[in-house]
Formats: C-alpha cells, structure tokens, sequence
C-alpha cells in the first residue's frame, strides 16, 4: 500500500492557472506585511514632525505674541524721552506733547484689542466689569455708578482690571 500523499493536490481545469504553492502565498503575504509596516512607519514619522511642527509654533506664538503690541509701543517711547530730553519747556508744551503721546498709547491699546472700562454716571453696576469700592447715599437709583474712581480695561472679551467705582445705594428713611 502506499502512504499518503502530504500535499493535497487539485484538480485543474482547462484552461486555469495552477493554484500558488503555500511558499508563494507566504511571501506575498510577507511581502505586503513589510508594505504596511512600512506605510504606518512613514505615518508615524509624519505625525511626530506634524506634533514637532506644531510645538515650535506654539512656542514661536508664545515667544513673539507680544509683537504687535510692542511695535505700537514703541513711538510711546519716543515721544516720552523727547519730552525728556526737551530744554526747559514751558508747560503748556509739556501738556500738549504729553495728549499727544497719551494718543499714541491709546491708538496702540486700541490697536492690540484692550478696551477702555468706564462706566457712566447712574449706569447699572455689572459685577463682571465693575467693583464697587464704596456705597453712598446718592440721588441716583440703588446699584447704579455714582463716581468712577478708576478705568477699568479688558483684552477682546478677557477683563485685565475691572473698574473702580463708587455706587449708589438707597437713602435711609
């Protein structure tokens, strides 16, 4: 009797191609293992230099996010050590160069995005922009501004410092 056979064989059709061998299929499939190890390795390197990238931006934007400001600033300081430098200047020179520069500041404030806080007389006190520093007897409505003792400002819609007020409060009976 003889024994049999390790390999199983097929049949084949006329006209059809041999059926691959276990050897061919194991290296087409090595051969596509190493495409995709290499494909998600050539990914990977892509998404460490996009984070890498990403960093030195942030980083950058940190470094030099205060440079729109400072360019502003910078004729403030001008102007501020001329009328230094200036030879006895009369007053009234000295008050006009200082509108001035008080402009340029303004202009530069404006320009980065801070607003100026300045509540009105008998305007609703707002807890999130004001801070009521006292609270007097005022002919004037309960919680409403009687006297702004200093500006606030905010950066876009952020509060840097609220502004300092006196509001009224009711009259005793």
């Amino acid at each position: 009797m003889s024994e049999p056979s390790t390999q199983t064989q097929t049949a084949v059709e006329p006209g059809e191609a041999p059926a691959k061998s276990l050897e061919e299929l194991v290296a087409e499939t090595q051969a596509k293992l190493e495409e995709q190890k290499d494909a998600w390795l050539r990914a990977l390197a892509d998404a460490e230099n996009a984070r890498k990238r990403a960093q030195a931006d942030i980083s950058a934007a940190h470094k030099y996010g205060v440079e729109r400001i400072a360019e502003s600033l910078v004729p403030v300081i001008d102007s501020l050590e001329a009328a230094l430098m200036a030879d006895a200047a009369d007053p009234a020179t000295l008050r006009s160069g200082v509108e001035i520069t008080l402009k340029q500041l303004q202009a530069a404030f404006e320009k980065a995005g801070l607003a100026v806080i300045n509540p009105a007389p008998k305007e609703k006190f707002d807890p999130h922009f004001h801070q009521a520093m006292s609270a007097v007897e005022a002919d004037a409505d309960p919680n409403t501004v009687v006297q702004v003792m200093q500006k606030g400002y905010r950066l876009h819609d952020r509060l840097v410092r609220p502004a300092l007020v006196m509001i009224a409060k009711a009259r005793n009976a």
